[in-house]
């Protein structure tokens, strides 16, 4: 990337993904920029678990009703966790650390898309945290905020178009 402005223009998400596997020093990569996230008082609420493992991906895929199905395709998945005994700004602190990511990754030439998990359930109406909490062995008092599925790009898509910004959500002063 030659700057920030690019790479916010050219950062979409990514939904498909090629056969090729994440690297290690891509996923370590990903994994430091997460680490430098912001977070509320420092307190770095935030913990991840990285799965490349195709059976535990594919069941990841399955942890809610929609929207999950890519991870069975991506060739590595991040959890974002958070510890509202930490903080109780986990859900800030999380999404901060994951948007580190997705930027990361589209720095590195990869594809990324944001899974989300709290407050979603699957076709028989079971928490989707619950599922990922115990797929992975996470416990109970650490909450599952969403997951970055990454990979290869298995599509191009073209860079956001300036013409759609909503500027008038944009408020000066006052509403």
């Amino acid at each position: 990337m030659k700057d920030f402005s690019e790479l916010i223009t050219m950062r979409r998400s990514h939904r498909k993904f090629t056969e090729e596997p994440v690297g290690e020093e891509q996923l370590k990569c990903l994994m430091r920029s997460a680490l430098m996230a912001p977070s509320s008082k420092g307190m770095h609420s935030y913990a991840f678990v990285t799965v490349t493992d195709r059976d535990r991906l594919a069941a990841l895929s399955q942890c809610k009703d929609m929207g999950a199905e890519l991870i069975a395709g991506a060739p590595a998945a991040i959890v974002v966790l958070g510890e509202p005994a930490v903080s109780d700004a986990w859900v800030e602190d999380g999404s901060v650390a994951a948007t580190m990511m997705l930027l990361q990754a589209e720095d590195l030439g990869l594809g990324a898309c944001w899974v989300q998990v709290r407050e979603r359930k699957d076709k028989e109406g079971r928490s989707a945290e619950d599922n990922v909490r115990q797929l992975l062995g996470i416990p109970g008092e650490v909450r599952v905020l969403c997951i970055v599925a990454v990979g290869h790009k298995g599509m191009e898509r073209k860079p956001q178009n300036e013409e759609r910004l909503k500027w008038e959500r944009v408020h000066t002063e006052q509403w």
